[in-house]
């Protein structure tokens, strides 16, 4: 019987607990955990049934598992990730890559130079048909495209008491709503359509201008009893305008105070004989529009492109969402491990790396400069 992977979680949150899932479900053994503290990572590991609670991150780099899910604060995932490659093992960090560009790239050169497999969870690449809408972009039928548009907007700064390590740009970088989630949506343009980013300009905007120093987790708010209100540097929405290499003209509104919209990441994509719509909200269909007809293609593993096949896992009609876009980009991520360590097999398609996480950072410092300047500013 073959032996199982033996992985690694770094961080207990939210995002943590999901890695954990989609690690087991891929066959891996969670072997340990790192929270926030050495009792709270005791108290974890026995939450979960996990054999070790580790104190500190050069336990995790002197342990003997394969592979580490980096979950933690955005400060700590390029020393983390710096220094466990360099111990040699193969790294899943969360996005962003680093609170900055030249941590970014700093990342992404270090896991050039040791060779070790780095992945990045833009997990919305993973959705079966966010996959159909990159090869419907690519077929004949579709056009040559000539606008890119769309928007991601979330509800859960709305309230003035919500707050969170992503608030403090020490902790969570000096971008927060396009740091955190335009982040996703210009990976998913530029990755759909093979074009990229050239130059853009951008405004951004602090609704809120005060918010608790306290703590709380995510998508949930501080007690305002107790709340100690500090200033807030970090923006509430961001806008972009962008034009490509081709020459593709395009714009995105990244907010996180639009009331009901839970985590609506929507883009269009226009072409010359077709336009395209993937709604994150709404993920097992995609939108395709002609000038006679529109149509609604569903997920079905039977029918689309391959790589939708692929992902689709179960029977269509049996919704699949966010949690199985994680465990396909985890599934993915092992696959490349195993194509490493064996020297066969090839790697997924459309699996994302340090060089993306690096890509994003490039366009988020291109965002705060431009909004800064008030000018176009070339990327990267």
């Amino acid at each position: 019987m073959a032996t199982r992977r033996k992985v690694a979680i770094l961080g207990a949150g939210m995002i943590g607990e999901v890695h954990r899932r989609a690690a087991v479900l891929a066959g891996a053994e969670v072997a340990g955990v790192m929270a926030s503290t050495p009792q709270r990572s005791r108290e974890v590991a026995d939450a979960w049934g996990v054999e070790t609670g580790y104190a500190s991150i050069d336990e995790v780099a002197a342990s003997d598992v394969e592979a580490v899910h980096i979950c933690t604060p955005n400060s700590s995932h390029v020393p983390y990730s710096i220094q466990l490659m360099e111990a040699g093992k193969h790294v899943l960090c969360e996005k962003p890559l680093g609170t900055g560009l030249a941590e970014a790239r700093e990342a992404a050169a270090v896991a050039e130079r040791t060779g070790m497999i780095n992945t990045i969870p833009f997990t919305y690449r993973f959705h079966p048909m966010a996959r159909e809408l990159h090869a419907r972009v690519h077929g004949d039928e579709f056009g040559a495209v000539n606008l890119i548009h769309g928007s991601y907007l979330q509800d859960w700064m709305l309230n003035p008491l919500a707050s969170g390590w992503r608030v403090d740009p020490q902790a969570g970088g000096a971008s927060r709503a396009f740091g955190d989630i335009g982040s996703h949506w210009c990976d998913l343009a530029e990755w759909v359509t093979g074009d990229r980013i050239a130059e853009l300009v951008s405004t951004t905007s602090i609704t809120i201008p005060k918010r608790p120093a306290a703590t709380a987790a995510s998508f949930s708010a501080v007690d305002g009893d107790a709340a100690e209100l500090v200033d807030v540097t970090t923006e509430d929405s961001a806008l972009i305008l962008f034009r490509t290499v081709k020459g593709i003209a395009g714009s995105a509104v990244i907010s996180q105070l639009s009331a009901g919209r839970k985590n609506r990441l929507w883009i269009e994509v226009d072409g010359g004989k077709q336009s395209a719509v993937f709604d994150q909200e709404l993920p097992e269909q995609l939108w395709i529009g002609e000038d006679a007809q529109t149509t609604l293609l569903v997920r079905d593993p039977n029918q689309g492109s391959a790589e939708q096949r692929r992902l689709a896992g179960l029977p269509a009609g049996h919704a699949e969402g966010y949690a199985q876009c994680f465990e396909h980009y985890v599934n993915d991520s092992y696959a490349a491990i195993d194509a490493k360590t064996s020297g066969t097999g090839e790697v997924p398609p459309g699996l994302p790396t340090f060089a993306d996480g690096l890509r994003a950072a490039e366009i988020c410092d291109a965002m705060l400069r431009s909004a800064a300047e008030k000018s176009w500013v070339s990327v990267g």
